[in-house]
């Protein structure tokens, strides 16, 4: 509770608990209106380096920390407003985009990739795996739940069109991250891949009432409150 009334001072965010892995409809809705649903379960003590579900640790070392964060904060919601109204098809790739930024994603700083996404955050061993070609790690790590050698990540520019479609696996560390130059301007890339998915209508969040209007998709003055 703490923590959940620390972020909505910061940015609007509140934590939510819930006691299992939700649909990716239901969990990215709630980013919408700036709501994160968290777990409460804790990874088992065999496993202290990396977790296939997300657990208590993923959720507050890797997720909350960045909720505090204003550009951090209002790309996530992009996140979550492009799901509001879209079909089962453009929430998987929705999902697929959260999972390469939110998830796993690298930023830019100072001209050097640097870890923000929660599965990396929380996970001391892909974090080392993932930074490797970054630090000069000859030996990026181990992966995940096979503990056999992997080879050293792939970065590619962060571009939601192209993530949307990327495959990834779920149990060891990833072979491909996706690098964005900054918070900001993935949001903008996030806001025009949303305008691609094809809803009949545009969305406006009003922070005061933590609601959202919607507006034709042929009435731009609309969406600047104009009518």
């Amino acid at each position: 509770q703490d923590i959940s009334e620390f972020l909505k001072h910061k940015t609007g965010f509140t934590i939510r608990p819930v006691a299992g892995l939700l649909s990716g409809r239901d969990f990215l809705n709630a980013l919408a209106f700036r709501v994160f649903f968290s777990t409460q379960y804790i990874r088992h003590h065999s496993k202290p380096f990396y977790t296939p579900e997300p657990d208590v640790i993923h959720e507050l070392m890797g997720h909350a920390p960045l909720f505090a964060d204003p550009e951090f904060a209002d790309f996530s919601q992009q996140i979550g407003l492009a799901s509001l109204g879209a079909s089962d098809e453009d929430i998987q790739r929705l999902a697929t985009c959260y999972w390469f930024s939110v998830e796993f994603g690298l930023c830019r700083q100072d001209g050097k990739p640097r870890a923000y996404g929660a599965g990396l955050l929380s996970s001391f061993g892909e974090m080392s795996y993932a930074l490797a070609p970054v630090l000069g790690d000859a030996t990026p790590g181990i992966c995940g739940a096979s503990e056999t050698p992997a080879p050293a990540p792939e970065y590619r520019p962060f571009d939601p069109f192209a993530a949307a479609q990327q495959p990834y696996p779920i149990t060891t560390y990833q072979p491909v991250y996706y690098v964005a130059d900054s918070f900001r301007d993935a949001e903008e890339q996030m806001r025009t891949f949303a305008q691609s998915l094809g809803r009949p209508f545009r969305l406006e969040y009003n922070p005061y009432t933590q609601s959202v209007r919607t507006f034709p998709n042929n009435t731009e003055q609309c969406m600047q409150g104009r009518t």
